[in-house]
């Protein structure tokens, strides 16, 4: 006989493994269902650190919802055995007359966000790691800090676990269907069916999800890892997670964890849209010379011997902005994609919007603006 749940999650990393713990706390018969390993490194969930920024110059209406984020976060690691959040405070740096240090300010103002305006001067003899030109300022924002997301993905599943969900890892979900009394999902180890879906499938969402075509694309990511001259000031005691507007781009970074290396990235790295199946995984040294040139143009006490470098996955929609929505044609089948480089901070929070959308219909959350139909 085809196993039945009440729900089935397809994808189970950063958002999919929190969207379980979601629902099976509220005692719903859940089923995860993972390509790959649990955690693994073939997707977007993975890198010994995730920036957490409330400074949201993306968009004012992200700060609420980093916010309850937070608090998720907390409400996880209360109940797992090591540190998941690590409180540094965050910088956004850019040329004085940036718009992005004007719309982080904003954000920080439209929600009494502490935050303190630096002269480029001011943050290097507060952060001795940086070497920016005059005319660069900075905003800190104190409440900054990293998450670990392969732990915070462990801690999900293991919440969920005690809950009584059920998570089969190296599993490929093959293809799924509306039926009369919900869906039904096919894998190459059999069928399942379930009176709701999930969808969670990172940079394969196109792959479940026609209506996803051209709006979630996947595109190659690269992070370098660099031997401080002097590791104790890149420490995170010492050296808030941070992002960065420059004429090379806009990168971001954190401090030594995990590796003994300063971390950085950069952007949309090399515009890179790829096969999330078939792409080049090993960083080449066109990868890491683009890191390590703006390293040592704007961290020059950074930019000693390459430590680390790793490829990941961003899936970038049009507008930057995240899809978390139920698709028009199947109401009961929720979607969360398209988390364009800066989604994992708020993994906590997608699974709660997932559980409030899947069980309710709707949720407490503002999501207006991740709406899939604002692309039609």
């Amino acid at each position: 006989m085809t196993e039945r749940y009440d729900v089935i999650v397809l994808g189970v990393g950063g958002m999919g493994s929190a969207t379980v713990a979601q629902l099976a706390d509220r005692d719903v018969d859940v089923l995860g269902l993972e390509r790959y390993d649990v955690p693994h490194t073939y997707g977007s969930s993975h890198g010994l650190t995730r920036l957490f920024r409330l400074a949201y110059y993306e968009h004012p209406a992200y700060v609420p919802l980093a916010r309850r984020a937070e608090e998720l976060w907390h409400d996880l690691e209360s109940d797992y055995d090591r540190q998941l959040f690590y409180r540094t405070g965050s910088i956004d740096a850019a040329p004085r007359d940036d718009p992005l240090l004007e719309a982080a300010e904003r954000a920080c103002e439209e929600h009494g966000l502490e935050y303190e305006l630096l002269s480029s001067e001011e943050l290097a003899q507060r952060h001795p790691g940086y070497e920016l030109p005059d005319d660069y300022a900075a905003l800190f924002q104190p409440e900054g800090g990293f998450l670990r997301p392969e732990e915070c993905t462990v801690a999900n599943v293991e919440r969920a676990h005690r809950a009584g969900a059920t998570i089969r890892a190296r599993e490929r979900v093959v293809d799924w269907r509306g039926t009369d009394g919900g869906v039904r999902v096919e894998t190459d180890h059999g069928a399942y069916e379930a009176d709701r879906l999930v969808i969670t499938a990172g940079a394969w969402a196109t792959q479940f999800v026609d209506a996803l075509e051209g709006i979630a694309v996947p595109e190659r990511q690269v992070l370098g890892h660099f031997q401080p001259g002097d590791p104790e000031v890149f420490s995170p005691d010492r050296f808030p997670v941070w992002t960065l507007q420059a004429p090379e781009g806009r990168f971001y970074g954190a401090p030594v964890y995990g590796v003994p290396g300063f971390k950085v990235g950069r952007y949309n790295h090399r515009a890179e849209t790829v096969d999330p199946d078939a792409f080049e995984r090993e960083p080449t040294q066109a990868d890491e010379r683009l890191l390590r040139e703006f390293v040592e143009e704007y961290f020059p006490n950074a930019a000693g011997p390459t430590m680390r470098l790793e490829t990941c996955l961003f899936t970038n929609t049009p507008d930057d902005h995240f899809v978390l929505d139920t698709l028009p044609d199947y109401p009961q089948v929720a979607v969360a994609a398209g988390f364009s480089g800066h989604g994992f901070k708020f993994a906590s929070v997608v699974g709660e919007i997932l559980a409030d959308l899947t069980l309710e219909g709707e949720t407490d959350h503002d999501i207006e603006m991740f709406s899939l139909d604002r692309f039609d």
